[in-house]
């Protein structure tokens, strides 16, 4: 039996040693999340801040990583802050309505000029190929063009906003024959209408029209704040939709924020799986984020993403996955896949994000009182979240649905952990006959009952 909350594994370092098991133990962790995100698109929102702030190249090599494995991007830029310094260069009025710019024909050639040039710097950092950087052995397409047909937004308390618009259509079939070939697809600020014109957009207005035209897996802004706050000021770490229109209506979060934060809910109420706001100031953050059962900033869902349900066939590849690093230590006992698959109707899973976290199973025969909770594992990846406790207490509830009174487990190492939840030592003359027949005495495993 596995212990279900050990302490969180280190992350890994240059520590000297060339067998330090920490890299390889933090490898394992993400492998899970490496396979559920492969072939799957995510659509990236940057803002023209973190251009500005020359954090550029950090971000294409993390994003050339995500390519590398798999991940089909779309990466839409802002340039809010380079059109306000073209502005200031040609000494032109920078004016809003309802937070829109007002972009008149000069303000335009502003935008042009703003988003060509921040265009050119990133096919630029996805170009390079420095030895002894994360871009070294890389080969990233990156494919741009007219891939959104825009209309103007019009007129707004009487001031007609002019060449500034909002996205009417998006390409899906261009830009998916660009990720089917492999490439990272790059959307501007810029709209074109049928008649030939240019639009000033919002960069969070074409990322969430793409994601939901592509039906997108995830949808993610990379924002200045570290994410959405609660009334305490704490990060929360995932919004249902109903939480976040409710964090709109309450007025607490700056505007900034619940501009990213309204974009996203509509993305997510048209269909995008998951939206994330990231902090873009924190090295790595779109990693951590994506690669971390706890994530770093703020992530938006339909409902509460953590599942605990009854597993299927299909989740039995995730089970091994958890399990038999613990078999190999000898933490949990051997057992087959089709072991596994033949008593898949007896395990129960936690799933996060389409990712199996942990699992348990309960055995017991017809006429039994007694019950058998065996493959209690959560993954190093979930630890120190107390899924070990809802496998445990979902468990009891299954028992005592089958009409069993007690619960008991066989560990060699978690005996601590088991007693603080309500178990009691006992021997193995205690078990079921059934049960009796099978115990390996060479295994010499612990005993414990819990009255339920």
């Amino acid at each position: 039996m596995s212990t279900p909350e050990p302490d969180d594994p280190a992350d890994p370092g240059e520590s000297g040693d060339p067998t330090d098991p920490r890299f390889v133990n933090w490898l394992r962790t993400v492998a899970p999340y490496i396979h559920a995100f492969r072939g799957r698109t995510f659509v990236i929102g940057v803002p023209g801040e973190l251009i500005a702030e020359d954090r550029v190249d950090k971000l294409v090599h993390d994003l050339s990583l995500l390519s590398a494995l798999g991940v089909r991007l779309v990466l839409v830029y802002g340039s809010r802050p380079q059109v306000v310094e073209q502005l200031r260069l040609r000494r032109l009025e920078d004016r809003y309505v309802d937070s829109l710019r007002v972009t008149d024909a000069a303000v335009l050639e502003c935008v042009k000029e703003a988003s060509g040039e921040i265009r050119l710097d990133i096919e630029a950092s996805f170009s390079q190929g420095l030895p002894n950087t994360p871009m070294q052995y890389s080969t990233v397409r990156v494919v741009s063009g007219n891939f959104v047909t825009a209309r103007p937004s019009g007129i707004i308390d009487g001031v007609d906003l002019q060449y500034t618009g909002t996205v009417r259509k998006i390409d899906t079939r261009a830009i998916r024959f660009a990720l089917d070939g492999g490439a990272i697809v790059l959307l501007s600020p810029l709209g074109f209408s049928p008649t030939g014109e240019a639009f000033n957009l919002t960069m969070e207005d074409v990322s969430s029209a793409a994601a939901i035209a592509l039906d997108a897996d995830k949808l993610l802004y990379l924002i200045e704040r570290e994410g959405v706050p609660d009334e305490s000021g704490e990060i929360v770490s995932e919004l249902s939709e109903l939480d976040a229109a409710r964090v709109l209506e309450s007025d607490v979060i700056d505007d900034d924020t619940a501009y990213y934060l309204r974009h996203a809910l509509k993305a997510c109420r048209q269909g995008v799986a998951r939206a994330h706001l990231v902090p873009f100031r924190v090295d790595g953050g779109l990693l951590l984020e994506l690669f971390r059962h706890e994530g770093l900033g703020t992530m938006l869902v339909e409902e509460t993403l953590e599942a605990l349900r009854e597993a299927r066939p299909d989740d039995i590849g995730g089970i091994l996955a958890i399990i038999r690093p613990m078999e190999e230590d000898g933490t949990l006992v051997k057992r087959d896949h089709s072991l596994i698959e033949r008593d898949i109707d007896r395990y129960s899973v936690i799933e996060h994000d389409g990712v199996i976290l942990g699992c348990a199973a309960l055995y017991h025969q017809p006429g039994e009182r007694l019950g058998e909770m065996a493959c209690l594992a959560v993954s190093p990846a979930a630890q120190g979240q107390g899924d070990g406790d809802r496998l445990l207490r979902h468990i009891e509830h299954r028992a005592r649905r089958a009409g069993l009174s007690r619960l008991y487990v066989l560990t060699t190492r978690t005996m601590h952990w088991f007693l603080k939840r309500g178990f009691q030592v006992s021997s193995p003359a205690e078990l079921p006959e059934s049960r009796r027949a099978t115990y390996d005495a060479n295994r010499r495993s612990q005993v414990l009952i819990k009255a339920l």
